[in-house]
């Protein structure tokens, strides 16, 4: 079984899913990509990526593409970066962080690779030393 840990990149752009696959695989994560919803939908249920990627501007991401993304993360803890044009309010993302476009990919691949950390470390053990 393959420890690392993984990003599901759901973006239209050729270009910005080979970006931010390269820079990733670079440090040792390993990658899901899609360029539509209903894909990475599926790739999100077959793997459990331990963060997502998510275009919210996708040709086919309605409502419910973006609601099924939301409870997907939320039940297996899935953090997400949801990728955008319009600064959403964090009532309509209660499970992620937003990044406005138009975005430069060092901070954003620095923020994802932050919250792969935060999202690796181990909770405290309780009673334990430490």
């Amino acid at each position: 079984m393959d420890e690392r840990q993984s990003v599901l990149i759901v973006d239209p752009s050729e270009e910005t899913r080979e970006v931010l696959q390269t820079a990733l695989e670079r440090r040792g994560v390993r990658i899901f990509s899609a360029n539509r919803a209903k894909q990475g939908l599926e790739l999100a249920r077959r793997h459990h990526p331990d963060l997502i990627v998510l275009d919210l501007e996708l040709d086919d991401t309605a409502e419910d593409h973006c609601d099924r993304f939301a409870e997907q993360s939320h039940v297996n803890h899935t953090p997400m970066v949801m990728l955008g044009t319009v600064r959403r309010n964090k009532n309509e993302l209660p499970y992620g962080e937003f990044v406005a476009k138009p975005y430069h990919y060092g901070p954003l691949i620095r923020r994802i690779e932050e919250l792969l950390r935060c999202s690796g470390e181990s909770p405290p053990v309780e009673g334990g030393e430490g």
